[in-house]
């Protein structure tokens, strides 16, 4: 049984047609373990994945590219070739005979993107020179296989090449479909290219996808509509940062865009909105005792299911879902360093640290290396 003190973290939610067991979900997470060339997903992501499905419990993989013009970064999955979906499709698979869900995020990386990926010039709404001149610090650098390089110089998106930009969603969202995923899920977070048109510190336009808050959202909706038309409603969920400065992301009013956009959100049949905590940037978490402020903010103006993401400990996500605040709580850290995550919450067993020097080193060491809680009452080591 539960114990007492997280018996809302494991009663039964419903997501669209799924029903989950439990309501803690695995968040996505760039591990940077992809088979190269080719951006296939791994024999050891197989493995990763396997190891932390848990019975009636939601996975959402790790950021996916979905064209080779919004790839991202060495090491970094997409679903845009026949390949990449045969190795979803194993990890789908696996998931699945676990008892356990897993949506796909479809990721497109705009101008956080270097040349030796995508092929060509990264896009983005504007240009911004200081972006690839003066990268803030190396969050805003770039993995590529010489290691980590500022973006290359990105252009401005051309008015008429956004069908393509929404035609590269869509792509990648049938794709999701043949592979075997239960959904998918939007990045429309952390600087990647829908946050950039979304924020007017970088969606500088002067067409009908910039100015307005209508217009900075259009593309969004855009491409939710056209995913939605693929999956059908209620296996389409997006991922919001709302007052995120992450890879220099920033808006002039904050809090009314993302109320506006929570707002519009109800007007799709979506599987839920999935809120990264503004006290988390990045894995870091930067404003210790703060609650989940951002999920508290949108619960008002958003009507259906949420996630909330960020700083959470077992303690903390019981709460939040004791408040109403969310549906579900997101774990990202504490599902690297714990691959039985739900069982340790579970059984109230203590959970293993994690290392942030092997979070993207490439191989097994720190990524499919750490062991499940032992019940004679010690981590196996």
């Amino acid at each position: 049984m539960a114990a007492k003190a997280h018996e809302l973290l494991f009663s039964p939610v419903q997501v669209g047609p799924i029903t989950l067991e439990h309501r803690i979900v695995m968040a996505p997470m760039t591990r940077q373990r992809s088979q190269q060339p080719g951006n296939v997903p791994s024999d050891l992501q197989l493995q990763y994945y396997t190891q932390r499905a848990f019975d009636g419990g939601l996975i959402i993989a790790e950021g996916t590219a979905v064209s080779p013009l919004g790839h991202g970064g060495y090491g970094s999955p997409g679903l845009w070739t026949d390949d990449q979906v045969s190795g979803w499709t194993h990890i789908t698979e696996a998931v699945h005979a676990k008892g356990a869900f897993m949506f796909a995020q479809l990721w497109h990386a705009g101008r956080l993107a270097h040349i030796s990926s995508t092929g060509e010039a990264p896009v983005a709404p504007s240009i911004d020179p200081d972006f690839w001149c003066h990268p803030a610090g190396p969050a805003n650098l770039v993995s590529t296989s010489s290691g980590l390089q500022a973006p290359t110089p990105h252009r401005s998106l051309q008015i008429e090449e956004m069908d393509d930009i929404i035609g590269q969603f869509v792509a990648a969202a049938e794709n999701a479909k043949t592979a075997g995923f239960d959904g998918i899920e939007l990045h429309a977070a952390y600087g990647y290219l829908l946050d950039q048109f979304l924020q007017n510190g970088t969606n500088k336009r002067t067409d009908r996808y910039g100015g307005s808050m209508e217009n900075r959202v259009r593309l969004l909706a855009e491409v939710l509509a056209a995913t939605i038309s693929v999956w059908g409603p209620n296996r389409v969920g997006i991922r919001i940062a709302p007052g995120s400065t992450f890879h220099g992301i920033s808006d002039s009013d904050p809090d009314a865009l993302f109320g506006y956009l929570a707002d519009r959100l109800n007007e799709f049949e979506l599987a839920y909105l999935h809120i990264i905590e503004s006290r988390i940037h990045g894995f870091d978490l930067i404003a210790e005792g703060r609650g989940a402020v951002s999920a508290h903010q949108l619960r008002k103006r958003f009507h259906g299911q949420l996630i909330a993401t960020g700083g959470f400990e077992p303690d903390t996500a019981e709460e939040t879902l004791a408040d109403g605040d969310a549906d579900m709580i997101g774990f990202a850290r504490y599902f690297i360093s714990n691959p039985d995550l739900p069982q340790r919450i579970l059984q109230n067993y203590p959970l293993s640290d994690y290392d942030r020097d092997t979070f993207y080193t490439f191989d097994a060491r720190g990524y499919t290396d750490y062991p499940p809680y032992n019940h004679a009452g010690n981590p196996r080591g």
